[in-house]
């Protein structure tokens, strides 16, 4: 597997939050799809051509992102889950293979999956089936797998919570490329995440840390924490990047021009913090 050392990526492969925020603004939720072309060229001005970056986008309102991003040099992952689902399901329907089988190769298959380890058994047992069916087709299509796991919203966290439940999806042998994981409060619960990939997947690319809408000095404390650890290998933030911005746009109150300024400039304050955080 070959694939960058860092991954800064700008999330916007959200699906339910950009139709709420197009009601909420009385917008013709069919503009989402050319907001998510601002936010890619905002991406596209950070990175600059430069290795490390990304974007998460998605195929319901971010198709023509997509087809634009072909030859950009930027890190494209894919959602497949049904947003909000729990337990997962695919957004595609359950032939989630016959779906990966349309995809460029070279794109990434994102799955957020709500899970704690402390979830009664028999969810438990209805999302492991669920990623292991993905990754399986993964495997089938030649695709990497990001795995993102959200505990935090069904329970608490302690310094071994998500690091359980990583453990019990390699215990099945699901075995992704990449981690993308709720910011953690403390240097124990990173350690605790690093020991279980370097146990079971020294193939593994790392982690990403996610931003769940956090105010942005919150979110880089996190990160501060996150890039003490060599697990970690960067982030993929969205909203706390886009969301005011969106809702200005989608009600007209900004042109495309200042969206995308003030995209690329908090996406590339992000970057810069982190490649100081991690000196890389």
């Amino acid at each position: 597997m070959t694939g960058p050392e860092t991954l800064m990526a700008l999330a916007v492969d959200h699906r339910s939050q950009f139709e709420e925020m197009a009601e909420r603004c009385g917008a013709d939720p069919g503009r989402i799809e050319d907001f998510k072309l601002l936010a890619l060229r905002a991406a596209e001005q950070v990175a600059d051509r430069r290795e490390g970056f990304g974007a998460l986008l998605d195929s319901r309102y971010g198709q023509k992102a997509l087809d634009q991003s072909a030859g950009n040099g930027l890190w494209i992952g894919r959602p497949v889950e049904q947003p909000g689902s729990r337990p997962l399901e695919f957004e595609s329907g359950p032939d989630v293979e016959s779906e990966l089988a349309k995809w460029p190769v070279q794109h990434v298959v994102k799955c957020l999956v709500f899970y704690h380890p402390d979830d009664p058994e028999d969810l438990r047992r209805l999302q492991e089936g669920k990623v292991l069916t993905l990754f399986n087709a993964c495997r089938y299509t030649g695709h990497d797998l990001l795995l993102e796991v959200i505990a935090g919203k069904h329970g608490e966290l302690g310094n071994d919570t998500v690091a359980k439940a990583m453990r019990r999806f390699y215990d099945l042998g699901v075995r992704p490329a990449w981690w993308k994981l709720e910011p953690l409060a403390s240097d124990a619960a990173w350690e605790a995440v690093g020991s279980v990939i370097s146990e079971f997947d020294l193939h593994c690319r790392g982690v990403v840390v996610l931003g769940l809408d956090a105010p942005m000095d919150a979110l880089l404390e996190s990160l501060r924490v996150a890039a003490g650890h060599d697990v970690v290998k960067g982030f993929a933030i969205g909203r706390t990047i886009f969301a005011d911005v969106a809702e200005r746009w989608l009600k007209g109150e900004t042109d495309d021009a200042e969206a995308v300024e003030v995209m690329a400039a908090r996406f590339g304050s992000f970057a810069e913090s982190w490649m100081e955080y991690s000196h890389h």
